[in-house]
C-alpha cells in the first residue's frame, strides 16, 4: 500500500517505529482516502484534486502522539485529505524526522504538519518550502517560531506556570528538594524549555538563561505560595518515556532520599517516577507533570500524581489539517494567538486536591475533556 511504501523510504530505524505502531494503533495501517465535507467556510476542492499532507510526530511510543495520529487520520477523512504518517523513534531523532520531509518533497505534498524534534530540521523544513510545501507545526514550537506558517500548541509556558504555582501552594512554606525531570539535554526543544522555565517560575524561582534549561541557581527561596527554601537536588533527561523517567528518578533518589517535588516533562515520564517512587517506598512527595490524558487519571485520583495540566492533542491535529486545507484551496494564511507566536489550543489543571488560586477540575469532571 501506498503508506507503507512511502514508510520504507524513511530507512529502517523510522520505519520500524512507524510500522510497530500501525501494528498497535489501526489508524497508522492504511492512507486515509476519503471524502468528507469541507470545514465551515471551505472552499470544496476541484474535482478529482486531492490534497496530500505528511503527518510527523516525534515518535509512536508516547500514547499522546498514537493519539494525535489517530485524531488525523479521522480528520483527513473528514476533509478528503490523503494523510500519510511518520515519526522518530524519540524525542531527540531528527534523522528520521528529516528523512519523512525528503520522502514528502518527493511526493510532491502540498503539506506537512511536524512536531519538530529541535532544529535539527530547520534546513529540512526550509527545504520543504523551497518546494511550494505550506509547512505547520503541531505541539511544538519550532526555532525560529517562524519557520513554519502556524504552530498550533498549548501554551506550555503558561501550563508549567500552572503546575508550579500548584506546588508552591501545595508545599505550604515547606522546604522544597525538588527534581527536575526534563525531555532532552543535547537538543534544545521548546516545549521541555517552555515546559521547565513555566514550573520555576510558578515556584517563584530564577529560570536562569532564557531559551535552556540548567542555569537556575541550584538553591535559594521559592516565592510562590507562602515561601521557602528551596534545593534542586537532580535534574535529568526522560526523552519523554515511562522508562526514561523512572531511571531519572532512581537516580535522584540515590543522590538525595530527602526529595519531596518532583516536576516531569509529561505523564509517561511522570509514571516511570511514580514507579520509581513507589518501589523506593517514598512518601510524601508531590509529582506535577503536563499532559492530561485519560489513562493518566488513576494516577491523579490516586494521588500518586498530585496534578497534571491537561492539553488537546485531537485539537491540533484538526486545527492543522483544516489550516492545510484552507492554504491549499483558498491561501488563507492561518492567525496566532494574539500576543503570541503560535495558536493556543488551551490547558486545564486536574487533580482531586486543588489549591486555592489555581483554577482546576476533578477527575471525574477531567473524563469529559480528557484524550485517549
Amino acid at each position: 500500500m501506498k503508506l507503507i511504501e512511502r514508510h520504507r523510504a524513511l530507512g529502517r530505524r523510522a520505519a520500524r517505529s512507524i510500522l510497530s505502531a500501525a501494528a498497535c494503533t489501526a489508524m497508522v495501517a492504511a492512507s486515509v482516502v476519503a471524502t468528507g465535507p469541507a470545514p465551515a467556510g471551505a472552499v470544496p476542492m476541484a474535482a478529482k484534486k486531492q490534497i496530500k499532507v505528511a503527518l510527523i510526530l516525534k515518535d509512536f511510543i508516547n500514547p499522546y502522539w498514537i493519539f494525535m495520529a489517530k485524531a488525523a487520520t479521522a480528520e483527513a477523512a473528514k476533509l478528503g485529505i490523503l494523510l500519510e504518517t511518520a515519526a522518530g523513534t524519540s524525542d531527540s531523532d531528527t534523522s528520521s524526522q528529516i528523512s519523512a520531509i525528503d520522502v514528502a518533497i518527493a511526493a510532491g505534498d502540498q503539506g506537512i504538519i511536524i512536531s519538530p524534534n529541535g532544529p535539527g530540521v530547520d534546513s529540512a523544513i526550509n527545504q520543504a518550502k523551497r518546494a511550494g510545501i505550506y509547512v505547520l507545526a503541531v505541539d511544538t514550537v519550532p526555532t525560529p517560531a517562524g519557520i513554519v506558517e502556524l504552530t498550533y500548541a498549548t501554551n506550555n509556558t503558561l501550563a508549567g506556570q500552572l503546575i508550579g504555582k500548584y506546588a508552591a501552594k501545595r508545599l505550604n512554606g515547606q522546604t522544597a528538594t525538588i527534581a527536575l525531570l526534563d525531555d532532552v539535554t543535547n537538543e534544545v526543544i521548546s516545549v521541555d524549555v517552555d515546559r521547565d522555565h513555566g514550573f520555576l517560575e510558578g515556584m517563584g524561582i530564577p529560570v536562569g538563561k532564557p531559551n535552556i534549561n540548567g542555569f537556575e541557581p541550584k538553591s535559594g527561596r521559592y516565592t510562590g505560595g507562602k515561601g521557602g527554601s528551596y534545593t534542586i537536588a537532580c535534574q535529568l533527561p526522560t526523552q519523554g518515556s515511562t522508562t526514561g523517567g523512572q531511571s531519572a528518578m532512581e537516580t535522584c533518589l540515590a543522590k538525595n532520599s530527602a526529595i519531596n517535588l518532583v516536576y516531569a516533562i509529561n505523564e509517561p515520564s511522570a509514571e516511570g517516577a511514580v514507579k520509581a517512587l513507589q518501589d523506593a517506598h517514598k512518601k510524601g512527595v508531590t509529582l506535577v507533570t503536563i499532559d492530561g490524558s485519560c489513562a493518566n487519571l488513576p494516577f491523579v485520583k490516586s494521588g500518586a500524581i498530585a496534578a497534571t495540566a491537561g492539553q488537546f492533542p485531537g485539537k491540533m491535529a484538526d486545527l492543522g489539517l483544516q489550516a492545510i486545507y484552507n492554504l491549499v484551496t483558498r491561501h488563507i494564511l492561518p492567525k496566532a494567538t494574539p500576543g503570541l507566536n503560535f495558536y493556543n489550543t488551551g490547558t486545564e489543571v486536574y487533580t482531586n486536591s486543588p489549591e486555592p488560586g489555581v483554577p482546576s477540575i476533578n477527575t471525574t469532571q477531567a473524563l469529559r475533556t480528557c484524550w485517549g
